[in-house]
């Protein structure tokens, strides 16, 4: 029997593929103890859209998860996290300082290995993250990443895969082991073992290989044990409530498929079954994506990879805007297409679902998504594929950059907005400790990063709260009346639940009261504003999204095109300009508010 070693993705992309890394550490660190006591050694403890949602969302402080896992896994348990290459663990790229840094915080804070890939294949992008790494005294896994979408596409072929592997091997990297990484699962399993076939023939049989991959295609079991067949040595899996689905196959999925094989993955069932239990007792109150759970058969004709697609269903919901999923996911195989064919995984994909959104909400390609026109110009390195050319001249019409071939890291150092010397600034404007912590949190998740370190830090997780349920229970001495409807307001329909004074709406729980009469401020409309001196233009949002910047104060002179706010929607930064000349006579929203669409935001006085 060959003893196949698995890394257990719960912790991390479990959380990330189902409640888009939206999770309190306090609910499945006790969780991560028992995996321990079952035999389980290497676990994925962070890194990926876990790092960033810890502030986002959580109000909590990453690193001292890090620090809370490492004690309770022990210190003999290999603990990893995945990385982004320059993009180390958020959307944007970063600049050679915050890269080192990264690697020694994530020494510092108990992790073992690094796995670290490049969503466009760029092996410049690995080197310097790379080395950085290892001089770290941190295990590197280097990446390739792979899909399979939409049919036709360009560039993604096993000779393209031995072409990237080549150039890592000739680059010298330093690595540990090698992951062939499919965030989408849509590699079709045949490709998956002609791949780590061809891999093992040019590494040896001495290189620990990888192979991850998604259930979101229903293809992944088959992929896996294509996988081992083709001379993997390591799998990813997970387990229930977060495996299958948009993850990974589950532990026990995975050994009742190698039964009667040669493979065998060494585990006691019962304690995998127990600790399974303790998992979803630990999550039972989460909200859980419908999404999250299904195979779903059109995802080879568009780029999902599983830690996108809830995260980017529940932008949605806060935003109100889940009745345009479809819409969105439909756009998605041209925006692949005309981008350069980019692997399906973070931060591309979010590039890709950004750029559809905009193609969906404001007209085919009227707006372009920051990352995605920067993705095509070559900020981020070169695209496997040439992206098109009116797309490219779009881009850089709207964005007013030019096409690069410079090397990212080199723009990034230029750059005096990025890097150290920026996130200290930002630090010191707030009267907030300047620690090497708090300068990756400010240079990864700037505003809403500093907002966490100021204490203004907002929850933003799924969860029913039982206490506060009991307490209203009660309160009213009976139980809650419960309703549930569609609403539909404009044309859009909202899925609608209510229990006591809470409102669900599309798998977001509001607070609200009832009081007799209108006594709530009514907007201040243009026409009731006449006569007062002069005309009043009012500013109104173009989409749902949070207040993220304010830049003027009401009786600042503002010109027209002036920037105002800024409006943060679906991992997109949108600014918000003067439409007039004139004195800004109201504010209507602070900093960390959230803004439907058409919701009034300020008004000028010409």
């Amino acid at each position: 029997m060959k003893k196949v070693d698995f890394m257990l993705t719960a912790f991390r992309d479990g959380f990330q593929s189902v409640f888009g890394a939206r999770v309190f550490s306090s609910d499945f660190l006790p969780v991560v103890e028992e995996a321990a006591a079952a035999g389980i050694t290497h676990f994925e403890a962070g890194g990926g859209a876990l790092f960033q949602a810890a502030y986002f969302y959580s109000n909590e402080d990453a690193f001292r998860v890090m620090d809370d896992f490492r004690r309770i896994a022990g210190n003999n348990a290999n603990l990893q996290t995945l990385a982004r290459g320059i993009n180390v663990v958020g959307l944007d790229s970063q600049p050679r300082d915050i890269i080192k840094l990264h690697a020694q915080l994530m020494k510092k804070h108990g992790i073992t290995t690094i796995r670290n890939f490049d969503a466009l294949n760029d092996v410049n992008n690995l080197l310097y993250s790379g080395h950085c790494i290892a001089e770290a005294g941190l295990r590197h896994e280097i990446t390739v990443t792979m899909m399979e979408l939409p049919p036709g596409c360009v560039g993604h072929t096993v000779e393209f895969y031995e072409s990237v592997l080549r150039r890592i091997l000739d680059s010298g990297i330093p690595y540990d082991s090698l992951c062939f990484k499919d965030a989408s699962g849509t590699s079709t399993p045949h490709k998956v073992y002609e791949t780590i076939r061809m891999a093992r023939k040019l590494v040896g049989e001495d290189t620990r290989i990888v192979f991850h991959s998604h259930e979101t295609a229903g293809c992944s079991v088959l992929a896996y044990h294509a996988a081992l067949e083709g001379g993997a040595d390591q799998l990813d899996l997970s387990i229930a409530p977060l495996s299958g689905g948009t993850c990974q196959p589950d532990i026990l999925t995975m050994w009742h498929a190698l039964r009667g094989t040669q493979y065998d993955l060494g585990v006691d069932v019962k304690k995998i079954i127990k600790l399974e239990e303790s998992l979803k007792e630990a999550m039972k109150d989460y909200f859980m994506p419908p999404e999250a759970t299904q195979v779903n058969p059109l995802i080879p004709f568009f780029p999902m990879p599983g830690g996108a697609l809830t995260a980017n269903t529940q932008m949605l919901r806060d935003n109100g805007l889940m009745d345009k999923y479809q819409e969105v996911i439909a756009a998605m195989g041209e925006a692949v297409a005309k981008g350069g064919f980019g692997t399906s995984v973070t931060p591309v994909s979010q590039f890709y679902f950004q750029q559809a959104f905009n193609n969906v909400m404001f007209g085919p390609w009227k707006k372009i998504a920051e990352g995605y026109g920067k993705m095509v110009l070559g900020y981020f390195g070169r695209t496997p594929a040439e992206p098109d050319p009116e797309i490219v001249k779009i881009a850089s019409e709207q964005l007013k950059l030019e096409p690069t071939t410079r090397s990212p890291l080199d723009i990034n150092d230029e750059n005096p907005a990025k890097g150290r010397k920026a996130a200290v600034a930002m630090l010191e404007a707030n009267k907030l400790p300047v620690t090497d912590e708090n300068i990756f949190i400010a240079a990864s998740c700037s505003e809403k990063g500093i907002r966490f370190l100021k204490g203004e830090g907002t929850i933003g997780v799924r969860k029913i709260d039982r206490k506060k349920e009991s307490a209203e229970k009660n309160a009213a001495g009976t139980a809650p009346k419960s309703d549930a409807m569609t609403v539909t307001v404009n044309g859009r329909s909202y899925a609608v639940k209510f229990s006591g004074n809470s409102a669900t709406v599309n798998g977001r729980q509001y607070d609200f009261s009832v009081a007799d009469g209108i006594t709530a401020e009514q907007p201040v409309r243009q026409a009731a504003m006449g006569g007062t001196g002069g005309e009043f233009t009012e500013v109104h949002s173009t989409l749902p999204g949070a207040v993220i910047r304010i830049l003027a104060k009401p009786g600042d002179q503002v010109q027209a095109g002036q920037l105002l706010l800024v409006l943060e929607a679906m991992k997109m930064e949108t600014p918000v300009n003067a439409p007039a000349t004139g004195v800004l006579a109201k504010l209507e929203v602070t900093e960390g508010q959230q803004v439907q669409s058409g919701a009034l935001l300020a008004v000028i006085k010409g």
